[in-house]
């Protein structure tokens, strides 16, 4: 169980309870569940969840992936055929990252939230709801606005109900989910059901330095971006000299690159030092606030490790034309 546990929580933010976790992890096959709102490109920072969901197939958990078509629809992404579309192609991302498509359950919102009893149980949670927590568990973008629209305070509301109608024991997201989970946890057992164990993976900064990665400000890495494209990008990005807080690239080192791979390779000339391998984020953090490694010498192995990283998706997308043509236009 100790084992099973550590794998459970590794590259982990948060577990919401621990022990909760492991009373799960005991059970025959746990349900894990993870929502995707499908309004766009899949990247990186999709990519932490769906990779700790392979975890937990790994350790023969049910899993669950929701994309969430009526979500993005209250969230004004699109027409229901638009959200649609991109979910199919939000999908393949998903399976060229390494989800077995013959153990996960591809579930659209619509298949059961237009349900009577699903619409009766969200009716029931608002009566529990003060307007201050609802708004508080927004999307971070709703959060913010003046005069949100009402649809957008009952997305919270139907995060939640979704779990409850799904069975699920594990819920995992990025750390901004934490309030929808709490609102969950707190709720759900007023409602009847079970509250679900909460798993958060980090978030990551935007490539542009900003707070977030967002596919609305095209800041990120799309997981089927070419090679072209992923060294451009990576070679704009915001990485200020011996900056190692909030630095994007130091992220996709650490989450990304040094668990995948287990090493990030750096190429350079011995008259500026010679080549390195760094092996663990302590080292790459070390060297790099010290000024004894360029951005640009940083920037060019980071973007060489990414473009082999993602080659199975980009070989996954040859063999499936059907996926290629539901992709959205790129974002340069």
């Amino acid at each position: 169980m100790a084992e099973r546990f550590d794998f459970a929580a590794r590259g982990v933010l948060e577990i919401i309870t621990e022990s909760e976790l492991r009373d799960a992890l005991a059970e025959e096959k746990p349900v894990v569940y993870c929502g995707y709102e499908p309004s766009g490109k899949i990247h990186f920072g999709h990519a932490l969840t769906v990779w700790k969901l392979m975890d937990f197939q790994k350790l023969g958990a049910r899993v669950i992936v929701l994309l969430a078509d009526l979500h993005a629809y209250l969230n004004d992404k699109g027409t229901l055929e638009e959200i649609r579309r991109v979910a199919e192609y939000n999908r393949h991302c998903l399976i060229a990252l390494g989800l077995d498509p013959k153990r996960t359950e591809f579930l659209f919102g619509s298949d059961f939230q237009l349900k009577p009893e699903f619409s009766l149980d969200v009716l029931r949670m608002a009566t529990d709801t003060t307007l201050l927590r609802a708004r508080r568990s927004m999307a971070e973008i709703a959060r913010h606005l003046e005069d949100p629209d009402v649809a957008q305070v009952l997305y919270p509301l139907m995060q939640a109900v979704d779990m409850a109608y799904l069975g699920v024991d594990i819920a995992v997201g990025g750390n901004d989910q934490r309030k929808v989970h709490m609102v969950a946890r707190e709720k759900l057992p007023a409602l009847g059901y079970r509250k679900p164990v909460c798993v958060h993976m980090p978030l990551l900064h935007g490539l542009d330095g900003e707070a977030k990665m967002s596919s609305s400000k095209g800041n990120f890495i799309a997981v089927d971006d070419e090679p072209g494209v992923i060294r451009g990008k990576i070679e704009k990005a915001f990485c200020p000299p011996k900056l190692v807080k909030n630095n994007p690239v130091i992220e996709y080192v650490e989450h990304i690159v040094l668990p995948a791979l287990g090493e990030l390779k750096i190429k350079r000339p011995a008259r500026y030092g010679g080549p390195l391998e760094i092996k663990n984020t302590a080292e790459l953090k070390k060297l790099y606030a010290a000024g004894e490694l360029h951005p640009a010498d940083l920037k060019a192995a980071v973007a060489e490790a990414l473009v082999r990283l993602l080659a199975p998706v980009r070989e996954y997308f040859e063999k499936h034309p059907e996926a290629r043509l539901a992709r959205p236009s790129p974002v340069l």
